[in-house]
Formats: C-alpha cells, structure tokens, sequence
C-alpha cells in the first residue's frame, strides 16, 4: 500500500521586526562564539581536532533531546533524521570541523577573519532560493568585510592549507545553513539536537577513519571542551538555528563580524596580544558594517483601498 509523502512545508518569509528573541539570540551568537575560537585552540592542544568536536556536539545533541524528550517532544522521524544529517554534515562536519583543522596551523583571529566572508556567500545562497538583498545589506557586507581586512593588516599567518580550509568552511556553513530552512527538518529544537547527534557522530566516525588519536588531555583542554560543549554547542548553535529560521540571511550570519572583535579582545586581555590605533578603528567599522545588516527594513507599504 503507498503512503502519501508530504511535502517540506513552505518557509515563512523572515521577520523583518528585531523581536526580543531575535535580539537574545543575536547576543548569544555574537559572543559566545566569538569566544569559541580560542576555546577550540586551547581544547585542541591535548585533544583530536575531530574526535574533540565529535565529542562536543553528540554529548551536546544527547542531552538536548533527552531533555526534549522528558518534556514531551517526538523523535525524529525517518525523513527528518536523513535531512538532519545532511545539515549536520555541512555546518558541524564542513563549518566547525574544517576552521578546527585549519587552527592546528593558524591563529584563533586569523580563522574568526576568514569567517567573516559567511553573510556574502549566505547572500549569495538565499538567492538561489529566491531571497533578496537590500542593496544596504550588501554596502553592510562590504563595511563589515573591510573591517575585518583592516584589522589583519600585517597579522595574516596562515598556510595554504589552512587558508584553503577557512575558505571552505564558510561555504559549507552558509549553503547548509539556507539548504536548511528547506528540507524537512524536526521542530523547534530537536532539529538542533538531531542535527548535534548526527553531526557529532559523523566527526567521531571520520576521526577513527584518519587514525586521530587520544592522549591524556590537560585540564585546560578539558575544561574548554565543557565550555564548547555546553555554551557553544547547547545554548549558541541553537540561537544561532532559531536566527536562520526566524531572521534575514545576512543578519542570522552577521555574527561573523562581531566574532572577529570578541577573538580579538580575548587575545588582548588573556593572550597578551597587542591592538593598535588601526585595530581599534577596524573595530568600529566593523560594528559599522553590523548596524547596517542588522538595520530592520522598512515595511511594504500596504494597498490602498480604490
């Protein structure tokens, strides 16, 4: 007997208001990310690049949905475990993993720069679905990309290698992020848990598959993969969903801009880095660039009665 398969439901149009939770979760991704580059640095100085974000994102997506679950919610059916793993594979697997690899041979500021080209290629993507672009959200993208440009100038050290990593992740991550609003996916945040079950899993299957191996960890690195973990993975990455669900592209990637200054202001105040009058100025164009993705769009005027 045939089943009828439903389609993917239709997505809605992204809200143009900057609503309460648009802006909590605006914080969240903008911060706590930004932070993460330097956790990953120290989490990797003892662990596996991968088998470290296999860890990070199954123990993550475990607990969301057993917590998801005690509540109430359904397992993922079929379909939306296969659509999960696909995003999975893109964000966690070819976004994290790969700007992972790349910072065993750069630094935590050089990998958040690269980074920043994410709002472009998500702008670039949502056009292949039919989205648009204000002509403010693309001078937005310039601003912010030439904020980021001024404050590496002279601090570029990366290999080729992990410059051709940097470039890819962000590829990986915008396409499954605009790929993502529509497949079938779970609802609400058990997209996030399936999404962080199947992704961790994938990682830990291509660390056994590239022969990484474990050593006793340092508590350093212990201590910033429970960070990752729980704020990075738990609370960030599901901000960072709800953003894509519920926002315009490139505001849910303008978190890429203000990354940068977080890493930046880590490695000045625990890093003993040091920031010239350009790298403050850069800072402010960066914002710049922020405030003008970010900026709500006027509303369509509604039809006159004749």
């Amino acid at each position: 007997m045939l089943r009828r398969v439903s389609a993917p439901p239709v997505p809605a149009a992204p809200a143009a208001r900057l609503t309460l939770p648009v802006l909590v979760c605006l914080a969240l991704v903008y911060v706590v990310w930004g932070s993460t580059y330097f956790g990953i640095k120290v989490a990797i100085e003892t662990l596996p690049p991968l088998g470290m974000l296999g860890v990070r994102f199954a123990l993550a997506g475990a607990v969301l949905m057993l917590a998801l679950r005690l509540r109430g919610a359904a397992l993922p059916t079929a379909r939306e475990w296969a659509a999960s793993a696909a995003v999975g594979l893109l964000l966690l697997g070819g976004g994290t993993g790969l700007v992972t690899l790349a910072e065993r041979e750069a630094s935590s500021s050089v990998a958040a720069m690269v980074i920043a080209v994410s709002p472009l290629f998500a702008a670039v993507f949502a056009r292949l679905w039919g989205e648009k672009t204000g002509g403010r959200e693309w001078l937005g993208i310039g601003v912010g990309l030439l904020g980021i440009a001024l404050l590496n100038v002279g601090e570029l050290r990366a290999t080729p290698l992990a410059a051709f990593l940097l470039v890819l992740a962000p590829l990986c991550w915008t396409f499954g992020s605009q790929w993502s609003r529509h497949l079938h996916l779970p609802r609400g945040l058990m997209a996030s848990a399936a999404e962080m079950l199947t992704g961790g899993a994938l990682l830990l299957l291509l660390s056994a598959a590239t022969g990484e191996r474990w050593h006793t960890p340092s508590a350093a690195s212990l201590w910033a993969l429970a960070y990752l973990t729980v704020f990075g993975s738990l609370v960030a990455y599901s901000a960072y969903m709800y953003l894509v669900e519920h926002t315009r592209p490139a505001l849910a990637t303008s978190y890429a801009y203000v990354n940068p200054v977080v890493a930046v202001l880590l490695g000045v105040g625990l890093g003993g880095e040091q920031l010239g009058a350009l790298g403050w100025v850069a800072l402010a164009v960066i914002l710049g660039g922020v405030v003008l993705v970010a900026w709500p769009r006027p509303a369509a005027a509604a039809p006159q009665e004749p």
